[in-house]
């Protein structure tokens, strides 16, 4: 019999304990439970070095603590979903990135359109109501390691709704990103990893006179009047950050 292991990943633990029994009851589930995600990325990774590999991961849609506190995973601003951080969205990010054979599903106490879209984009394989059936829950867990999308039907017209609204979005964004200059593109990706005018000259070479200046011009051509909405739109466009660690280790490379 093949068995498939799961992680509920839920901070309220009352809840993740009982879901997890429950599953634990099937002959062909092994299932542990994690309070947040630190402790869920902990577990995938011991999994991992045990040869156990975990195959799908029951996020919690409201987990609290995980992204920004401790930095162990990015918010989903980091990853380009647009939705606010602070949940469980941010974890699914996450896992998509470090464990990419993992298939996550949100469990979530609302139907929410807006942010069921960005679970998806963000790399889960589906989003179910936590008062769901058992029966419903476990039909869920074995068809998205079947390669299946899960969703409510009742949210399926505005996911839909929304994923059209981000890719039209993402397109216009990537039309105007794409009408900047090399220098300008790499100024933006500066901006996009939160550097500011002094650090940007100081990475590029260039005088900070001559930055402000590729800044404005970086405004302009995006139509935005400040820098956090360039960043946002960069992100739509799926602009990555400079890639500083990379830069730090370049220069050290050129000064040994």
């Amino acid at each position: 019999m093949v068995r498939i292991r799961v992680l509920v990943v839920d901070d309220h633990r009352i809840f993740a304990e009982s879901l997890a029994a429950a599953l634990a009851a099937e002959p062909d589930v092994d299932v542990s439970a994690a309070g947040s995600g630190p402790a869920a990325l902990r577990c995938l990774e011991r999994g991992v070095s045990e040869g156990r590999r975990f195959d799908v991961l029951l996020v919690d849609a409201d987990l609290s603590g995980a992204p920004g506190a401790t930095g162990a995973f990015p918010t989903q601003r980091e990853h380009g979903t647009g939705a606010p951080p602070g949940d469980g969205i941010a974890l699914v990010a996450a896992v998509r990135t470090a464990h990419p054979g993992v298939r996550t599903v949100v469990l979530a106490e609302r139907d929410e359109p807006r942010r069921a879209a960005h679970a998806l984009q963000a790399g889960a394989s589906g989003w179910v109501a936590k008062d769901c059936s058992l029966s419903r829950l476990l039909a869920v867990v074995r068809g998205v390691l079947r390669e299946e999308t899960h969703l409510p039907p009742a949210l399926l017209t505005g996911v839909l709704r929304e994923l059209t609204q981000a890719r039209k979005h993402r397109t216009d964004s990537e039309r105007l990103v794409e009408s900047l200059t090399p220098r300008e593109h790499e100024v933006l990706r500066c901006m996009v990893a939160g550097l500011g005018r002094k650090d940007v000259a100081a990475r590029l070479f260039l005088s900070p006179h001559t930055v402000r200046t590729h800044m404005q011009n970086v405004l302009g051509k995006l139509g935005v009047h400040s820098t956090l909405a360039a960043v946002a739109l960069a992100r739509r466009a799926g602009v990555r950050p400079a890639d500083l660690a990379g830069d730090v280790v370049e220069r050290s490379g050129q000064l040994a």
